[in-house]
């Protein structure tokens, strides 16, 4: 064991508390990370590890027509000179930028295994080869005329492009994914040709309104293609805040395979989902059970995508597996949009589409202005040069007199003509078969053809307007080169809608049977086979009693109402048979131990209930409002200390409502509001008591009630008006015959 290491004089120690250190140094790591691996370049849309690659290709001389190069000798220069991380992490990045399944415009040429859309990843780095490619030239075109600035690399012995020329809209044709230190970026790709359209409308009215520029870019353009089934409305919003997530959906069709039978083929798949793992996720699903629809899956990829969905059974709609599929699986997948960018490559920041391709052509300008300038420098250089050629041919017998006869000739010369040292040298460096007369007429020329070009760019620079003619210029070209009629240009996305599917998925398979269903007192259910079953023979559990039964079938929706204004829903599928007592529905519903059943139905859309507390306050509902999705149920009515008394069906214009006080009234129907979950208003006024029964009437038909012989009685006309009223009124004694237990049903 070595020897301890002494601890530092006291004179030498320095304090620092510990959440100083800790903020300083977590702060460095977050910028470092945030600047220079996450987020993107808003004006080339490329992070640090693709810029260094792609210029590290440059150097190699990869360009699209060169031969291919080993990735390993990329890697290596670039790991060596500009990048000093894992050769692993930069290989991984230059694989991705070859991947057509990927990028949706690949920057890399790829020879070799650079992986699938299985997963499989690409072979190692020695095997493989690779160039740039077309997108790649033009985001580089114009580095080697000071169109950028540059920074020292990490030693300190070369340079690297702090940003690249970006003559090709990268940062929303190719899309971004990155994870920083406490904030990500995930930016979905795009087309080329409507991106360049986009940002021309932009350049002819800054002021251009998002609409206008969607018109252009109606969304995203995925490489692996899909259908997108997010709404315009959705998609305004995201492009407008820069947030938000696009609905995407694998394009199928269906095939006929003879004798009424079909199955389904799905030629693309949503973007970053690995075929593989779908396969295996839907093929899971298929074994436990979960897709009652589906009877097998097949993979028939080659080349290309063809997956191959066997249904159950003939009669299976196509639209109803799909959804199912659809809802189970990534077939259906929501890209999740954060346009997190690096503003000047300095400020991290969430833009929309305006300001992305702003950014865009703000930059494309200044490349433009650094290009015009050092174009301008090097005419400047040469023109002087020729100047002093030409002084030269007008005095060539002297200047070869001066060069023969003098022991210095630069000095004589420059002294003699007015020359500088740099013309002198020039005249001094010309060789005697260039002292023709066509090469005076070539340099007369040239120099005629240098001033023009000279006063061209110092009246671009003098301009905005021609600027951005010529940034226009330039977009509409690359526009142009990846136009939708090429076949790396045309779109691969499409737009659609989800359909509505008529049937719910899981009913499909569900045979359609009558059957009565029975709930007990002590709220027992059971379903028995068949309409008009005799209940008289039912046997029950203990002292329990029958409370309700109606006829239904194995497709419906049961709702169940409980006295604390809950409404339940139960799948009459699901009910257990009439061989035995049922089971209690509180195993089914989370219902609360204080709470009753107090009304059961099959659901009916569009059908409306009138439900009424004890304390005499209702409203109206529809029992689409009463469907509940879960076992917690759906809250309709805040009773209070009250409970909920009644749920009956709407049938007609009228209301009759009696209280345990014996007071009858009518009023219309419509005096009650309709909601779809609230306290209501009050039906009838009570001194004392509460309701005790209530239901609805078709004026026309009259109010009807059944005394305890199961006679009935009807009051309709000038019969009824003594109880007819209004809302929250007393009432009056019902008529002579009305039964003793203040129940309409005797």
């Amino acid at each position: 064991m070595g020897k301890p290491v002494d601890p530092p004089a006291e004179d030498n120690v320095e304090s620092v508390a510990l959440r100083e250190a800790l903020e300083e140094r977590y702060l460095a790591y977050a910028l470092s990370t945030i600047m220079h691996r996450a987020l993107p370049d808003a004006r080339d849309g490329l992070k640090p590890v693709h810029r260094r690659i792609l210029y590290g290709m440059h150097l190699l001389k990869l360009d699209p027509a060169a031969a291919f190069k080993k990735s390993a000798k990329i890697v290596g220069d670039v790991m060596g000179t500009f990048h000093p991380h894992g050769d692993q992490a930069i290989y991984d990045a230059l694989v991705r930028l070859a991947q057509d399944f990927s990028s949706r415009y690949p920057l890399v040429d790829g020879q070799g295994n650079f992986g699938n859309i299985d997963g499989d990843s690409a072979a190692a780095y020695r095997y493989t080869e690779a160039r740039m490619t077309e997108v790649a030239r033009l985001l580089l075109a114009g580095i080697d005329e000071d169109a950028v600035p540059f920074r020292p690399n990490y030693d300190g012995l070369n340079e690297e492009p702090i940003v690249l020329p970006g003559a090709f809209p990268n940062l929303l044709a190719n899309g971004s994914q990155g994870i920083a230190v406490g904030m990500a970026t995930s930016i979905p790709p795009h087309n080329a040709a409507e991106l360049c359209a986009a940002a021309i409308a932009l350049i002819d009215d800054p002021a251009a309104s998002l609409d206008t520029l969607m018109s252009h870019v109606p969304g995203p353009d995925f490489p692996t293609g899909g259908i997108i089934v997010e709404g315009p409305t959705s998609l305004r919003e995201t492009y407008r805040t820069g947030r938000g997530s696009v609905r995407t959906r694998a394009r199928w069709h269906k095939e006929e395979t003879g004798r009424g039978g079909y199955v389904v083929v799905v030629t693309e798949i949503p973007y970053l989902v690995q075929k593989s793992r779908l396969i295996e996720k839907i093929a899971e699903l298929l074994n436990e059970k979960k897709l009652p629809l589906l009877a097998d899956i097949r993979d028939e990829s080659a080349e290309d995508v063809r997956i191959v969905l066997e249904p159950r059974a003939r009669n299976v709609e196509p639209e109803l597996l799909m959804e199912a599929l659809f809802k189970l699986t990534e077939l259906e997948t929501r890209f999740s949009v954060n346009m997190n960018v690096l503003i000047d490559g300095k400020v991290p920041k969430v833009v929309g589409l305006a300001e992305a391709l702003r950014a865009f052509l703000d930059h494309r300008r200044e490349v433009l202005v650094r290009r015009s300038r050092h174009r301008l420098g090097k005419i400047d250089a040469r023109l002087e040069i020729l100047g002093g050629l030409i002084i030269a041919f007008l005095n060539l017998d002297e200047v070869i007199r001066i060069i023969r006869e003098e022991d210095e000739p630069r000095p004589v010369l420059m002294a003699r003509f007015g020359l500088s040292e740099v013309q002198a040298n020039a005249i001094l460096d010309t060789r005697l078969r260039q002292l023709r007369k066509l090469e005076e007429m070539a340099l007369r020329k040239e120099h005629g053809d240098l001033t023009k070009e000279k006063a061209d760019i110092e009246a671009l620079l003098a301009s905005d307007a021609k600027q951005w003619k010529t940034v226009r210029w330039e977009i509409g070209e690359t526009g142009k080169a990846f136009s939708k009629e090429t076949q790396l240009g045309k779109r691969r996305t499409t737009f659609g809608e989800v359909g509505e599917v008529s049937v719910d998925v899981a009913e499909a398979l569900i045979e359609r049977e009558p059957i009565t269903v029975v709930v007990t007192a002590k709220g027992w259910i059971r379903a028995l086979k068949g309409h008009g079953v005799d209940l008289t023979n039912l046997q029950f559990k203990g002292d329990d009693s029958l409370a309700f039964a109606f006829a239904s079938e194995t497709i419906a929706k049961i709702i169940l109402m409980a006295s604390d204004g809950k409404a339940f829903t139960l799948d009459a599928s699901k009910l257990p048979g009439g061989r035995g007592f049922g089971e209690p529905i509180r195993l089914m519903v989370d219902l609360d131990s204080e709470a009753d059943i107090i009304a059961a139905f099959p659901y009916q859309a569009g059908r409306k209930r009138l439900i009424a507390a004890k304390d005499a306050r209702g409203f109206v509902v529809s029992e689409d409002d009463l469907v509940a999705n879960t076992r917690k149920g759906r809250q309709v009515m805040n009773v209070d200390d009250a409970r909920l008394w009644f749920a009956v069906p709407v049938e007609g214009d009228m209301v009759a409502i009696i209280g345990e006080n014996r007071k009858l009234l009518a009023f219309p129907l419509n005096e009650i509001a309709e909601l779809p979950r609230g306290k209501g208003v009050r039906l009838q006024r009570y001194k004392e008591g509460g309701l005790s029964d209530v239901k609805t009437f078709a004026s026309e038909t009259g109010l009807t009630w059944l005394d305890s012989a199961g006679r009935t009685f009807t009051l309709k006309g000038e019969d009824l008006r003594e109880w007819l009223g209004h809302r929250a009124e007393a009432g009056r004694l019902p008529p002579k015959g009305f039964p003793r237990a203040n129940k309409f049903n005797g």
